[in-house]
């Protein structure tokens, strides 16, 4: 057996959600000198550079997460004004990119999985994005991990949808099917100018929450079962969230699968598989 093979296997052995959420309770510590150390060594190991960050030294954060979820300098990231122009929403890279096809969407070569499936079962939910155009992209260790609006939008819906916690990183995404649709997950229907988009954010091995910020932490612990919550579309108590504003962040890193409708973007020419993201930068022209 190969070294990628026993790596996958052990995906598949390992206790997922038990560890997942022993980590959570480190990183979510006080834990003073062990909590600076083990950032200290995050930030060597993966190279992290962190003159990018408002707050710079390990004895800067109380917790893992607060250094893992750290806020950029202002100006680190410049968003893309243009309201024909649909920003990246993550720093990253990108999975897989292009059109949904009879429900499919592309994980890996080789690999499709179900948007209906990915947005929580519900055919309704999918329909607009049916034939449209999705952009997936993957979050390393390394990366800034606060998800930002690559449109302006309202929200409309929010879907919690359970299941299992296998790693997101490249070699899983090629190795386990329906990957993206078989984590746990939470899923944001937004309203914009060019019609519904779809925020997917997909939980992983380690990854010890999920948050937005309308709502908090969703997961740990939503439960076992799909939930969901709807928005009013106006008056004060609507959420309405601008180009380049924060909606949600993960404590340790995952992945953002985006969806939009057909015949309103195309994404900008030469972008694909591996093609490095930065928040705010356009990666997607409005053709609506």
């Amino acid at each position: 057996m190969s070294l990628d093979n026993m790596k996958i296997a052990l995906q598949y052995a390992m206790p997922k959600h038990g560890l997942s959420r022993l980590v959570g309770k480190f990183a979510a510590a006080k834990a003073g000198w062990l909590t600076r150390f083990a950032i200290s060594r995050f930030i060597k190991a993966y190279g992290i550079d962190m003159s990018e960050a408002k707050l710079q030294q390990p004895s800067d954060f109380a917790t893992f997460n607060d250094f893992f979820t750290r806020e950029l300098k202002d100006g680190a990231r410049v968003i893309n004004p243009d309201s024909k122009e649909i920003c990246y929403p993550v720093d990253g890279a990108i999975s897989q990119q292009g059109d949904i096809v009879d429900d499919q969407i592309i994980q890996a070569k080789g690999f499709n999985y179900s948007l209906v499936t990915l947005l929580g079962g519900k055919e309704e939910t999918a329909a607009p994005f049916q034939g449209g155009k999705f952009s997936t992209i993957y979050l390393a260790p390394k990366d800034y991990h606060r998800i930002h609006m690559p449109i302006a939008g309202t929200l409309r819906e929010m879907i919690f949808v359970p299941g299992d916690l296998f790693s997101v990183n490249p070699l899983t995404a090629q190795n386990v099917p329906n990957l993206f649709a078989r984590n746990e997950r939470v899923v944001a229907i937004f309203d914009t100018e060019i019609g519904p988009m779809a925020m997917v954010l997909v939980g992983a091995t380690i990854v010890a929450s999920i948050e937005t910020v309308w709502a908090g932490t969703i997961t740990p612990p939503a439960g076992k079962q799909v939930q969901t919550w709807t928005y009013p579309s106006d008056g004060e108590n609507a959420i309405h969230l601008e180009k380049g504003a924060e909606m949600g962040r993960f404590k340790l890193g995952s992945t953002t699968v985006c969806c939009f409708p057909k015949d309103t973007i195309e994404f900008t020419e030469g972008d694909g598989p591996e093609t490095v993201t930065r928040l705010g930068k356009p990666y997607a022209s409005v053709t609506k």
